[in-house]
């Protein structure tokens, strides 16, 4: 009897090794795709899926929070045969939505993906990869927050395989028997610049490290105000993280030995996340580093999950907020500017903790100092990213309002005090004049 050796790891990859234009003859019409999440997303199959108009008709892509600017979605004279769907957008998927080339779906973090699933399951999913390990294993090594449950439901799945991601811990892991195929590409990892903050961004960090304490657990959203608060943190001690984000700032302190996890109830000694973005930093300290764990979207974001954490510390920032507290973060009226995201669970998650706290973070004007951001109610069309129900403070470079349990005159009056001078008296007319108080 003749016996047969089982294939290798590398015979298998070998085996299931594509190129992209493979890839992209897979596609048919009708097929729903779901690509990786931010610096994940496949950009080599991207970058060239416009090329399958006049081929296929009726084809729809899911994303989220994308880099790149790619021709499918950015080229207006491509509205078929492609329908794109975003959960959060970015610069160039707000410009794709400009000129209907691009639809947003509301969706909290925590419960968003697997809605979807109840809906339909992807024909394909593809995403990014690291490198094959030892043991057969890809790591999706910049997110976790959707990866795992989209290529479990997918009848194809697809990998783009870059060398150069970090190997990170977590729910990352893919087996080489679930993938279908692999395309191998070479690219630079994509970063997050650093901003140099302003003047009030580092003011609205001060403040806000009045009111996060030593062996607290954070959560801090992305750009110059949620920077500015973790830097203002460098004189903290044991601070945790459980965040949807992990961020240039978070490995800072931790290497500063700020965050240490040592007083977290909940993954004790751990910094969790569900995706990370920064700079390069930031991918090396969590390259192939145990104390970083990247989990899956529906359990990091879950607010029963979340409130599990004692001295739970929600810190999000705002586009803009009414004088009772509600709170706008993803439209400028009715035009969406980026997402719900994980902000509403993060903050139910934090107002259940023990000794939790929910922090809104802005500054108290934009169109330098021309329009407030604290207004007597909310630009007609603009989305409540999150009730009043769910803020204790509302900080600006001003000072902080405290709103939690406070009755509507008590907000109104903590809020016009930390509005731009400018803007107190008509606030308060207007407060008058809409009987609000």
């Amino acid at each position: 009897m003749v016996k047969f050796m089982k294939a290798t790891l590398k015979e298998k990859y070998e085996a299931k090794k594509i190129t992209v234009d493979e890839a992209l003859s897979m596609v048919k019409s009708g097929d729903e795709i779901v690509v990786g999440f931010c610096a994940l997303e496949p950009a080599t199959f991207l970058s060239k899926l416009h090329n399958l108009a006049g081929k296929v008709s009726d084809v729809t892509i899911w994303s989220a929070l994308t880099l790149g600017n790619y021709p499918y979605f950015s080229d207006p004279n491509l509205k078929e045969p492609f329908t794109n769907n975003s959960w959060f957008f970015s610069m160039p998927t707000r410009k794709a939505n400009s000129i209907g080339n691009m639809s947003y779906s509301p969706a909290n973090l925590h419960d968003g993906f697997i809605r979807k699933l109840q809906n339909k399951r992807p024909d394909i999913f593809i995403g990014t990869v690291a490198s094959m390990d030892e043991h057969g294993y890809f790591k999706s090594s910049l997110s976790a927050l959707y990866e795992k449950a989209f290529s479990e439901a997918a009848k194809l799945v697809i990998m783009e395989v870059n060398p150069r991601l970090p190997q990170v811990w977590g729910d990352t892991e893919f087996f080489i028997d679930d993938v279908d195929y692999f395309i191998e590409v070479d690219r630079p990892v994509p970063v997050l610049p650093d901003i140099e903050l302003t003047k009030d961004e580092i003011t609205i960090g001060e403040y806000v490290a009045t009111l996060v304490n030593d062996g607290d657990t954070i959560q801090l959203g992305i750009g110059g105000i949620p920077n500015a608060v973790a830097k203002a943190f460098m004189n903290k001690h044991d601070l945790g993280v459980h965040t949807e984000m992990i961020t240039s700032a978070m490995a800072e302190l931790a290497e500063s030995g700020v965050v240490t996890g040592k007083k977290k109830t909940l993954h004790k000694g751990k910094m969790i996340g569900t995706f990370v973005l920064g700079n390069q930093r930031l991918y090396d300290y969590i390259n192939n580093n145990p104390s970083v764990n990247l989990l899956r979207g529906e359990y990091v974001n879950n607010p029963l999950v979340i409130a599990q954490n004692d001295n739970m510390v929600s810190i999000n920032t705002a586009l803009q907020v009414d004088i009772t507290g509600q709170v706008c973060a993803e439209s400028l009226g009715t035009k969406v500017w980026s997402g719900t995201g994980g902000q509403s669970d993060t903050a139910l998650g934090a107002i259940h903790a023990k000794n939790g706290r929910s922090i809104i973070a802005l500054t108290s004007t934009v169109k330098n100092g021309t329009v407030s951001t604290i207004q007597p109610v909310l630009s007609p069309g603009s989305i409540v990213t999150l009730s009043r129900n769910n803020v204790d403070y509302i900080v600006t470079e001003y000072g902080i309002a405290y709103l939690k349990a406070m009755p509507v005159r008590n907000r109104v009056d903590n809020l016009i005090a930390i509005a731009h001078p400018d803007f107190r008296n008509e606030l308060y007319m207007q407060a008058k004049k809409f009987e609000i108080i």
